[in-house]
């Protein structure tokens, strides 16, 4: 079993700056993580993909990119250093955490990615929402191999050699990328009139958004838990 409690640091946990720039660091005090608005816009998968999200949390799951970038905001990533399963097959993961959002029309989902066959496949366990209360919660999510109960990102037009799908039950047996918290789905609208797509443009690179229309708040993380199934 994985268990993270936050005492001695972030534990490899960590936020996204931007595709340009990468991770960044949460706030942290002992026994507790932060994430907080505003949050970037990840474009990866805009349409014809699933859409728009934030990221809210994000703990690598295998060695894969473990540098010196994601050390210096994460911190140690112990779910690595402990050679944790990345079998998630019927695994139970339970949060505790409490914070203040508007959401927005948003979702605090589950997303578990892979990488396989040259590419990075994503899955958001869109039937298992987690609630954000002013109070602590603490709640558990199981990633059953039932694709009615997850959706799969896709790519946007221009990124289908990074990003795609693969079968859920292939990428569940091997999440060897990351598992992330986050928003979904965003209510991404141009602030005044731009010349071309949107979804072929980037949004807050390529154009302005109201941001008033997006998720705002913050979000306390004190545990984390994974119990893997025995298969």
């Amino acid at each position: 079993m994985y268990r993270e409690t936050f005492d001695d640091g972030p534990g490899g946990w960590l936020g996204w700056e931007s595709n340009h720039r990468g991770p960044k660091g949460l706030e942290w005090k002992p026994g507790i993580i932060t994430s907080r608005s505003p949050w970037w816009i990840d474009y990866n998968h805009a349409p014809p993909g699933a859409g728009y999200l934030h990221m809210v949390f994000t703990l690598l799951t295998a060695g894969r990119g473990y540098g010196e970038a994601y050390r210096d905001t994460g911190g140690l990533n112990r779910f690595i250093d402990q050679n944790q399963p990345t079998d998630f097959r019927n695994a139970r993961l339970t949060v505790r955490m409490k914070g203040e959002l508007e959401s927005r029309g948003a979702q605090l989902l589950l997303l578990v990615q892979g990488h396989a066959e040259g590419i990075t496949s994503g899955w958001l366990l869109t039937g298992a929402p987690i609630a954000v209360t002013p109070e602590w919660s603490e709640q558990t999510i199981v990633a059953a191999p039932d694709p009615s109960r997850w959706r799969c990102l896709g790519s946007r037009h221009d990124r289908t050699h990074t990003y795609g799908k693969i079968p859920l039950e292939r990428i569940l047996a091997n999440v060897n990328a990351n598992i992330l918290f986050v928003l979904f789905p965003l209510q991404v609208d141009a602030m005044g009139p731009i010349d071309g797509d949107p979804h072929v443009l980037r949004p807050q690179r390529d154009y302005p958004v109201w941001r008033s229309r997006l998720p705002e708040g913050y979000v306390d993380l004190a545990e984390v838990r994974i119990e893997f199934a025995e298969l």
